[in-house]
């Protein structure tokens, strides 16, 4: 059952990359809870990911984020819902999609960054 809802979860995250409302990162998070209980083993492949892995094991170890996965996620939340926007015919619909912007991005930015040591200027 674990592995199920994990898998459910791995792949309503990646159609998630693709579809701007549909979020993926707490799909990708709740896959690799999933795969904790379910399959250590599918758990340890999320976690070599090189693309997901270092944002799973920065949220495990500290529950937060890097600088530019900080960057990289607010370019694609506000190019996802330009897009959106412009697309959609209705200005109710951009309206809503204007405060889920805010929403999202007000929440996106109360997520704690986490500064490397060595990326400070006293250490260069």
């Amino acid at each position: 059952m674990w592995n199920a809802a994990g898998g459910l979860s791995l792949v309503l995250g990646a159609i998630g990359i693709l579809l701007p409302l549909l979020p993926t990162t707490p799909f990708i998070l709740l896959a690799s809870a999933c795969f904790l209980r379910g399959s250590p083993g599918f758990h340890q492949w999320l976690l070599r990911n090189k693309h997901l892995g270092p944002v799973l094991i920065e949220w495990q170890l500290h529950r937060s984020i890097s600088a530019t996965v900080r960057i990289k996620g607010l370019i694609l939340i506000l190019a996802s819902f330009a897009f959106s926007i412009y697309m959609v015919p209705h200005m109710w619909l951009k309206l809503a999609l204007l405060c889920f912007l805010v929403a999202l991005v007000s929440f996106f930015l109360r997520i704690p960054v986490k500064e490397s040591v060595a990326d400070r200027g006293e250490n260069l």
